[in-house]
């Protein structure tokens, strides 16, 4: 989210962490450019009016890397041709300000779509049934009450298929860039999760590796 209104930006990020998203803020295009240039975004949210670098050049900025990256631009201005410019420089979606959170979460979900290989609904192994639409898990027919980290690191571990995933990787997409590597939290998470999803256990620990649903 690259937005210089901080209070913007905060409850944008806010209702955005709510739907089980990590994210990242930057209230200027050059600490945006910055963050770009280390991690590779699913989608960002831009600004178009930001000082020190114009969220134009950084929307170029991010088209002539290559990424993979869904570009969201917001603007104050109304007019027709204000949101063709910003089209045309390669953003993928525009949203004109004041707008709706919901709006703005559905049109995030819809870049994700985009951005990401596309996955069912629905994700099921070892008698597990994750319900993207609908946030909701079953095991064997039996609801599962998850928090939204526990969601979010059992959406992963299913989307692995079977294969191992790194802490570093589970960290990177249900937490955001402000989250100590060595934190515990994971751990806990990863634990409690264990202990809603009942026995037999399914999540295996690979020591010094990650986890996986095997």
């Amino acid at each position: 989210m690259v937005e210089d209104e901080q209070l913007l930006a905060e409850a944008v990020a806010e209702w955005l962490r709510r739907e089980a998203f990590a994210v990242d803020l930057a209230y200027d295009g050059d600490a945006a450019l910055e963050r770009l240039g280390v991690t590779e975004y699913d989608v960002v949210v831009l600004d178009r009016d930001l000082p020190l670098v114009p969220g134009d050049e950084v929307c170029q900025a991010i088209v002539d890397s290559g990424a993979r990256t869904r570009i969201l631009m917001l603007t104050a201005a109304t007019a027709v041709r204000d949101r063709v410019a910003g089209l045309a420089l390669g953003a993928d979606d525009y949203l004109v300000k004041p707008f709706a959170f919901v709006e703005l979460a559905a049109r995030v979900h819809a870049l994700l779509r985009r951005t990401v290989p596309a996955t069912l609904p629905a994700l099921e192994r070892a008698g597990i049934r994750l319900d993207t639409a609908h946030h909701q898990v079953t095991r064997g027919g039996q609801p599962v009450p998850l928090s939204r980290k526990e969601f979010a690191v059992l959406a992963e571990l299913l989307r692995a298929d079977g294969s191992i995933v790194s802490a570093e990787q589970l960290l990177e997409r249900a937490w955001d860039e402000n989250i100590d590597p060595f934190t515990n939290v994971l751990r806990v998470t990863v634990m409690k999760l264990r202990r809603k999803l009942g026995d037999p256990p399914v999540v295996e620990t690979v020591p010094g590796v990650g986890y996986r649903i095997p």
